[in-house]
This record gives structure tokens, C-alpha cells and sequence, in this order.
């Protein structure tokens, strides 16, 4: 027995040293830890379970018969995170670069599949350099039968990815339909083919970092949602982000204990807005100052900085907030932020989570630019994301609510709960200058009855009260008291029961 129990830790001792000491060594040089040291720490302390640690490939082919190591390039097991169960899978680069077997790939599945089956989240640590060459066909199948998951979990448990390394060619369309993609900075990148093959086929020369880094997938690609300075800080910060979700669609998200009184008044946020109407503020501190201990986790930071989400906790409870932001392109709608909103609100919808939503939006972004780049089918997709949306929702208006832009950011037109208005709200089809320009064309010539016309306008439709006397505003609030109103609305909202319409799936335009 002595010598079956000897024999039983010499192979698990073989198992986590991977591809061995001098590969760790060097992914240690890299700035990058090992599959199982991210483990570790994503995870609660003692807490993970790992599942076909002597797992082993079958190729034959180019000699790999001779080197056949355990694990085979991918840890994979649950574990839990503050108490809550998660599926966690992490690509092992010292073992051939990480790169996915036929073997490899069933061990991913093998967990999505239990996840599933047991309503918890998968978070995918990726480190790979993509499809075993040696296996052919057997690797891309692979791929396919995880993508298949992929999809089939969508919207029913929450699917995270960090990308720790590279990942490229068909390895990158798995992390593209989870729910968060996060990167890290200087050692990790995404694309669908490398530097080498873009010099060969367009000419042009470009490095991995500028293709397919953290700084382009977070600023201008808008793949990834956030990117993190080195490993650990990575690791920490999926647990936080993992704090704000259920576990799956039929649960709740958790309920954290608070210490900031829900009926706090702000008196700062009544001097929030400026006098002047086009003079920017940050809608950033109205988040902040709402939400319990001022605690925000923003998604997509870098991308659209015209439109804001993230998650806040109010009495305890997540709620998903999308907020105009008029310090960037004077919080205006267009391609990017419509996009980036309409995803974050069909995540919350899909889970649960309610909405707040703050706006401030002088309307869509004109130009050939915007149009020619089908501005109207990307803004529609915010518009369907909103309509479509059962979960609670928040809306407080809290300056400009002009044209279409007001009937989209979760007016009460389509399906708003609660809508609320500031003092300072001024909802209306255009600004006062642009109305009187069309209402008055000829009388455009004498500056003084133009000057009249416009502060006519102002005074009749540059407030709440005219949206308020139809109903579609609920209240006007006092700016002070919208942490003390919002959390009473969302408390009134838990038992919201409302289902929309049966079908086989929508079709938003894409």
C-alpha cells in the first residue's frame, strides 16, 4: 500500500511541475505565473478541485509519443470564490506553449459541461499558443466542440476570460463570446492572425503588441473590457467582478453586507450640474456618490468614453449602471458607446441585474462618419437592448435629454419603471438655438427677436415639467436625495414580474 501511495504523489508531483522547472523559470522570466500559481490565487484559499490531473495526449504523429506529459497543457477544476462554487480552466504554457489538443479541449469541455449542469460560472484563464499543429484536424474539432459550449451557456452562466498571454488564430473566438474579456498589459494579445502573416499578405508591418495588445482591445477594438497591470492584479480583480454576479440565471446576484444608510443625502450633488448648459461635469461623481461606500467597477473604461457602465451595490444589492458622460464628445451617442451600452444591458437583462441608468445626451453624433459607419443599426441596437429588457429599471434624467437620444436611454416609452427627473432636466426634440433656427427660418436676420424666440423656448420646454405633466416623467427630485429615491425604487421593483412575448430568439440588428 506504502508503495502505491509513494507512486500516487511521485505522478501528482510530476503533474504540477508541468513542462518542467526550466519552463517555469521562464514563464517566472516573462512576468507571468504558472497555470496553477493563478489558480491559487483566483481562488479561494484550499478551496480548488482539479479534475484529470494524468490526462495525457494520444498523438502519435512527429514523435510525440515520446513526450507526453501530464495534465496536457490545461489545469482544469472548480474552486470557490468568497465562499460562492466556480469553474475554473488555466492554459499551461510550459507545456507545448499551451497550445489545445483533442484531449486538451475535452478537459475544457468537460467542465463547462458540469458548470452548466450545476449553475456555476466558467473563468478561463488562457495562455496558449493556439492549435496543436501535430494533431491536424483532431485540434481545430477541439475548438469547435468548445465554442459549442460556449454558445450554449450564453445567458445562462456568467463566462469570464483573461487573456495571459497569447491567443491567436481560431483560439480568440472562444474568449469573444463570453461575457467579460480582461487583458493584461504587456504580456498579452489577441488576434486572428499574426504580425508575420499580415507583412506577408497586406505588407504591412506591425508588431504583436500594436495588433492585437491590451492597449488596442481596450481602446480601439473594444474586445476586451478591461486591462490590468500584471497577473495578480488581474486575479484580484475577477474576484471582485465575480462579487457583483449570480451564479447563473436563476439565481440572484449576492446580497453584501452595507454600511452606508440608503436614505443618505449628497447636498454636492446639488451643484453637480453647471449654470452654463454646455459646460461639461463629470457624471462619474454622481455614480460614485449613489452607490454604497462609493464602490464602482467599471466595464470598458478605455473604449466610448461617452457612455459609462459598470456595477454599483445599492442597499447591498448589484445594479447595472449606463450613464451619458459629458466630459467626452458632450455625452452624445454614437457607434462605439451604442454598441458597448446595448451589450452591458443585454448582460444585465440576461441575469437579472436591474438597470440604472443616468442620462445627460445632447442627442446622436452627426457626420458621414457616423452614417456611413451605420450609425442608425448600431444605435437601434441600444434602443432593442432597452425595450427588450424585463429586469428593473431607473432612469434619471439629469440634463439634456434631446431627440431620439432621450426615447433610448431607457425612457419610460420603453418600459422604464421609474423615471425621474433633476430640476435642471431638459427634455425636448433639439436644443433651444437649433428649434428656434427651424420654427423661426424667417426671422433669422434680426438677432434680437431670434434672441427673444429663444429664451421663449427655453422657458416653455428647457425643464421637466412639460414631460412630467404627461406622465413620462414620474417626479422631479431634488438632485440630494437620488441615492435615498433610487434605492427606495429598486427596493419597490423586486418582486417585478414581466415577461416578454414567446419566441425562438429576437433579432437584433446586428
Amino acid at each position: 500500500m506504502k508503495d502505491i501511495l509513494q507512486e500516487l504523489e511521485r505522478r501528482r508531483s510530476e503533474a504540477r511541475l508541468g513542462g518542467g522547472q526550466r519552463r517555469i523559470d521562464a514563464q517566472h522570466k516573462r512576468g507571468k505565473l504558472t497555470a496553477r500559481e493563478r489558480i491559487e490565487l483566483l481562488v479561494d484559499e484550499g478551496s480548488f478541485e482539479e479534475f484529470d490531473m494524468f490526462v495525457a495526449h494520444r498523438s502519435t504523429d512527429f514523435g510525440m509519443q515520446d513526450e507526453r506529459p501530464y495534465g496536457d497543457g490545461v489545469v482544469t477544476g472548480w474552486g470557490t470564490i468568497n465562499g460562492r462554487m466556480v469553474y475554473v480552466f488555466s492554459q499551461d504554457f510550459t507545456v507545448f506553449g499551451g497550445s489545445l489538443s483533442e484531449t486538451h479541449a475535452r478537459k475544457i469541455c468537460k467542465i463547462m459541461d458540469m458548470a452548466m449542469q450545476n449553475g456555476a460560472p466558467v473563468i478561463g484563464l488562457n495562455d496558449s499558443g493556439g492549435a496543436r499543429i501535430q494533431e491536424g484536424v483532431a485540434s481545430l474539432a477541439g475548438y469547435a466542440d468548445v465554442f459549442q459550449r460556449n454558445i450554449m451557456a450564453s445567458g445562462v452562466i456568467p463566462q469570464i476570460s483573461v487573456i495571459m498571454g497569447p491567443c491567436a488564430g481560431g483560439a480568440v473566438y472562444s474568449p469573444a463570446m463570453t461575457d467579460f474579456i480582461f487583458m493584461v498589459k504587456d504580456t498579452s494579445y489577441m488576434f486572428v492572425t499574426g504580425p508575420d502573416v499580415v507583412k506577408t499578405v497586406t505588407n504591412e508591418v506591425v508588431t504583436a503588441e500594436q495588433l492585437g495588445g491590451a492597449s488596442t482591445h481596450t481602446r480601439k477594438s473594444s474586445v476586451a473590457d478591461g486591462a490590468f497591470e500584471d497577473d495578480v492584479e488581474a486575479l484580484s480583480e475577477i474576484r471582485r467582478l465575480f462579487d457583483f454576479l449570480p451564479l447563473n440565471n436563476r439565481d440572484k446576484a449576492p446580497v453584501r453586507p452595507f454600511y452606508d444608510d440608503p436614505d443618505r443625502i449628497e447636498d454636492s450633488l446639488d451643484t453637480l450640474v453647471p449654470d452654463n448648459p454646455n459646460q461639461p461635469y463629470d457624471m462619474k461623481e454622481l455614480i460614485v456618490k449613489i452607490a454604497d461606500e462609493g464602490d464602482f467597477y467599471e466595464i470598458q473604461k478605455d473604449f466610448a468614453g461617452n457612455i459609462i457602465t459598470g456595477f454599483v451595490r445599492i442597499e447591498g444589492r448589484t445594479i447595472g449602471v449606463v450613464a451619458n458622460q459629458p466630459m467626452v464628445l458632450a455625452g452624445c451617442l454614437d457607434i462605439d458607446s451604442s454598441r458597448k451600452a446595448a451589450r452591458f444591458v443585454r448582460f444585465c437583462d440576461a441575469f437579472e441585474i436591474p438597470i440604472l441608468t443616468f442620462v445627460d445626451v445632447p442627442g446622436f453624433l452627426p457626420g458621414t462618419g457616423q452614417e456611413y459607419g451605420g450609425v442608425i443599426k448600431h444605435g437601434a441596437k441600444l434602443l432593442f437592448a432597452y425595450g427588450e429588457a424585463t429586469v428593473p429599471k431607473v432612469t434619471v434624467i439629469t440634463r439634456k435629454a434631446y431627440g431620439g437620444a432621450y426615447d433610448v436611454m431607457a425612457s419610460k416609452h420603453l418600459r422604464g419603471d421609474f423615471n425621474y427627473a433633476w430640476p435642471t432636466a431638459e427634455i425636448a426634440v433639439m436644443g433651444a438655438k437649433g428649434a428656434v433656427e427651424i420654427l423661426y427660418r424667417s426671422e433669422l436676420g434680426d438677432a434680437d427677436k431670434i434672441a427673444a424666440r429663444t429664451r421663449d423656448y427655453e422657458d416653455r420646454f428647457a425643464n421637466p415639467f412639460v414631460a412630467a405633466e404627461k406622465g413620462f416623467v414620474d417626479d422631479v427630485i431634488q438632485p440630494r436625495s437620488t441615492r435615498r429615491r433610487v434605492a427606495r425604487a429598486f427596493a419597490s421593483l423586486r418582486g417585478k414580474n414581466l415577461s416578454n412575448p414567446w419566441k425562438k430568439h429576437d433579432n437584433i440588428p446586428l
